[in-house]
């Protein structure tokens, strides 16, 4: 029988009887669902028998008690008696009051066990009854063999021993690892948790029957143990022909995504076990490693022991062994990609000179001059093609001072990775003893050799710091800085940061940017303590707006992917009374949190973004938006929208380049969508980041696969041709035509290396590039960020075989777009004269008259005749 109140079974509750109390709390827990807002009332009579220790039936008193909190909303008194009812309360039942109170049961689990586990010095104590239900919650996972479900409440709670039973209980434990290491990359915002988690990973993939190497090298990449990496590698090389092309392959992979110094400290470790060293067998590998290791010795006391002895006799296993650590030394050191990649460039250039021809035509002021040399360099970067300069040397000419020191670093861009010949090439730009030339293009050429060994700059680096030490002028300076910092990407090398520090001290402007800037390059993501201390320190001193520029970038370069390491620097930044160390605040963030969508970041930047007082930092706040939503670019269009119509044309701005970073390459329709009507923005450099970031986004998509490419080339077109057109929006439109075709049309912009790492040199390069606001030569550090869209495949002796490949995809799906055509010139056709009707007359009755003439003429021809011949 349906009842139709509670107050019945509620008046049991006053009764002496234990057995009747019980009875009535039975009851209750039945219909609490029904009747919760009559049972409320005499919820305090319930609670005093749940605290009386003589009831029998505490729990139950306990579980009713619970339920009617949840229906009230008290949530946290609910999870408190629910806790109360012990095994009363089931985990597994599947009811809305229990999901709700297992994921409160949870968070506030995982708000303490985090708490618990970042304060070892500030404990605080767990309630064993939570423990007791978490433990259940795992219990049930396993039962029901959701063991994704327990792997990620296991790595909330920071419990590793879940974590890995759940791996290890699993049916398909490669699967599962590779899932754990997904979550872990992606998810965990805790360097030291996650390093802890990755340890696991490794533990267990090499506890495989065929133990993933692959898998244990990218963990081992973000531990930073390079000594196990170069174990792995060395057994590999050792064993049969499979596992050396496994090993040939970690390479190409540790290339693609660990640092410079990662990878040098992986090659001195190989060299150690090679049968005879590395370096005497490769004079440029030696060369490279004494760049990099100049801690204690001198580059002449590792060659001079190596050569004095004679090389020993090789058995024929010692040579194949040999032979296969060189092949691996070629691939860490990068020599093989850039070649193939240099080659493949080289071979497949498609780089429309008409597009810069009808720029060069167009424009007409200095900056649009500086910005198609920018543009041509863009179009040519990697495939050595120098034509359009060489064609058109005269209008070349026009540059000037800073211009020419553009237009010269361009050549770096354009011969980025032919490194063998880097010298030749640039030898004409370079500082000369004999006779001195223009200083701003000898600092251009100094830049150049720095862009064309970005990243892997070991053989060149001496070179740059010696050119650095005998720079006498400011501009020679600036432009040796600049190189040396991309040459020395990452390595930390001290005597590089303390040549660069002395420059800097020099307080000169120009000088001081520059040397701000490649400090932290050199100290990419080291987190040193004394390069934060030097650079804040000077940045509070000096009254040089530039220098404090380059030094604003240079502190967060530091701190790239330390993230909550950073978080004591970000938080004296952000508090600065200085707008540009507060701006530099905002990049600290960018960087540190790169990729992690981290909701605390995302939190700070947007009050930022609308609270500070300085247009400047606005921009920087959403800018950095697109760092931190690189993984998760569908995510990005939502987080700028609204700030694309904000009042502040700086917020706009940044919104703008925030969607072209976070969606580089991938023609999400969204962010176009938000960015095609701030094509028609008011404001000039609005327009102009509009501009740039559409062919950012739209970069190697055709027709086929983005519908909006054709609408967008004809914008920049239209834009470069329009005379009321702002130079400001014009720089823009040249720019994104240079992105959009960039590498001969065969580079995409990819932020994330193949494995899934952030790639530190394509972020770097979209960092600075973003610059170009202050300064144009910054522009050409877009160049790190391409990278080449070919399929590669090498055979054991790291030649390409012949093969063919494939497509069910249309020709036109992937196609080249088709290049312009030069328009033809109509020939003039005659148009025949009109003849008036008198006029025909008249020249009707001439003929006639004419014809007349000639009669009497032949008459009397004949009349002359006749008498002659008579007589």
């Amino acid at each position: 029988m349906k009842i139709t109140s509670a107050g019945g079974v509620i008046s049991l509750l006053d009764e002496k009887e234990s057995d009747l109390k019980v009875f009535a709390l039975q009851r209750l827990n039945q219909i609490v669902d029904d009747f919760w807002a009559e049972i409320s009332d005499v919820v305090d009579k319930i609670e005093v028998l749940y605290e009386d220790d003589g009831f029998p039936e505490r729990k139950l008193a306990a579980l009713v008690a619970s339920k009617v909190y949840y229906h009230l909303g008290a949530f946290e008194d609910s999870l408190t008696y629910a806790l109360g009812a012990g095994e009363l309360f089931d985990v597994n039942s599947t009811s809305e009051y229990v999901e709700t109170t297992i994921a409160k049961c949870i968070d506030f689990y995982t708000k303490r066990s985090i708490h618990n586990y970042e304060n070892p010095d500030d404990q605080q104590s767990i309630d064993p009854r939570l423990e007791d239900v978490v433990q259940r919650m795992f219990e049930r996972c396993f039962t029901d063999c959701q063991y994704k479900q327990a792997i990620g409440i296991a790595l909330e709670t920071r419990r590793i021993d879940v974590f890995e039973k759940a791996i290890l209980q699993s049916d398909n434990r490669a699967e599962m690892m590779q899932y754990s290491l997904k979550v872990c990359l992606s998810l965990i915002q805790h360097r030291q948790f996650r390093n802890t988690v990755l340890r696991v990973l490794v533990h267990l993939y090499t506890s495989l029957q065929v133990p993933d190497y692959i898998n244990v090298c990218q963990c081992l990449i973000f531990l930073d143990d390079s000594q196990a990496v170069a174990d792995i590698l060395g057994k590999l090389v050792k064993e049969g022909h499979e596992q050396t092309l496994m090993a040939y392959q970690i390479g190409f992979d540790l290339y693609d995504s660990a640092s410079q110094h990662f990878l040098s400290k992986v090659l001195a470790a190989l060299r150690s076990v090679a049968p005879i060293p590395l370096a005497t067998e490769a004079p440029h590998t030696e060369k490279q490693s004494e760049a990099m290791e100049v801690d204690s010795t001198k580059p002449e006391s590792d060659t001079t022991p190596a050569e004095t002895p004679k090389p020993k006799e090789l058995t024929d296993d010692e040579k194949e062994h040999q032979a296969k650590l060189e092949k691996l030394a070629a691939i860490l050191s990068g020599e093989t990609s850039i070649g193939l990649k240099l080659q493949f460039l080289i071979r497949s250039n498609h780089t429309d000179l008409l597009i810069l021809k009808n720029t060069k035509d167009a424009v007409r002021n200095s900056v649009c001059h500086n910005a198609t040399v920018i543009s041509n360099a863009f179009m040519h970067s990697g495939t050595t093609s120098d034509a359009f300069l060489r064609d058109n040397l005269e209008w070349l000419a026009r540059a000037t001072n800073w211009a020419k020191f553009t237009a010269t670093a361009s050549l770096g861009v354009i011969h980025k990775g032919h490194e063998k010949e880097a010298l030749n090439l640039m030898s004409t730009y370079l500082p000369k003893d004999s006779s001195p030339g223009s200083a701003y293009q000898e600092g251009g050429g100094l830049y150049a050799l720095g862009l064309i060994h970005a990243n892997h700059g070991s053989s060149i680096t001496e070179y740059l710091l010696n050119q650095l030490k005998d720079a006498s002028t400011d501009m020679v300076r600036h432009g040796g800085c600049l190189g040396l910092g991309l040459a020395a990407m990452g390595t930390a090398r001290l005597d590089i940061y303390e040549q660069l520090k002395f420059n800097l001290y020099q307080d000169d402007a120009i000088t001081g940017e520059a040397a701000g800037l490649a400090m932290g390059l050199v100290m990419l993501g080291s987190k040193s303590a004394k390069a934060i201390e030097d650079m804040v320190g000077y940045a509070q001193e000096t009254q040089h707006e530039k220098i404090l520029r380059g030094l604003c970038l240079g502190i967060a370069l530091t701190m790239y992917g330390r993230l909550e390491e950073a978080d004591t620097l970000i938080e004296s930044l952000a508090r600065d009374k200085d707008p540009i160390l507060r701006r530099s605040g905002m990049y600290t963030i960018a960087l540190a949190y790169c990729g992690t969508g981290n909701n605390k970041a995302i939190r700070r930047l947007l009050h930022v973004a609308v609270s500070d007082v300085d247009d400047d930092v606005r921009r920087a706040a959403v800018t950095a938006l697109g760092f931190l939503l690189l993984r998760q670019p569908e995510q990005c269009p939502n987080a700028v929208s609204l700030l694309s119509e904000s009042y502040n044309s700086h917020v706009r701005y940044g919104a703008a380049m925030a969607l072209g970073i976070a969606c580089a390459g991938s023609g999400n329709k969204e962010a176009l969508g938000i960015l095609e009507p701030m094509l028609n923005d008011p404001v000039n450099y609005v327009r102009q980041g509009a501009l740039i970031s559409s062919a950012i986004i739209l970069i190697q998509q055709t027709e086929a696969t983005c519908p909006k490419v054709t609408f967008f080339k004809n914008v920049y077109s239209k834009t470069l041709s329009d005379k009321h057109e702002d130079v400001m929006a014009k720089f823009g439109a040249i720019i994104a035509q240079g992105i959009i075709d960039a590498g001969g049309r065969n580079v995409t912009i990819r932020l994330q290396s193949q494995s899934g790492h952030m790639h530190a040199p394509s972020i770097v390069g979209m960092f600075v590039f973003i610059h170009l606001w202050y300064w144009f030569p910054l522009a050409h550090f877009l160049s790190l960020s391409f990278s080449p869209t070919a399929v590669i495949a090498l055979n054991a002796d790291l030649n390409m075989p012949v093969l063919e490949l494939k497509s069910n995809a249309k020709p036109s799906m992937y196609g080249y777009p088709a290049p312009l055509e030069t328009p033809k010139e109509k020939e003039k056709e005659k148009v025949t004269t009109a003849v008036l009707s008198i006029t025909a007359k008249a020249k009707k009755r001439e003929k006639k008259e004419e014809k007349e003439e000639k009669m009497d003429v032949v008459r009397n021809f004949y009349f002359v005749s006749f008498w002659y011949n008579l007589f």
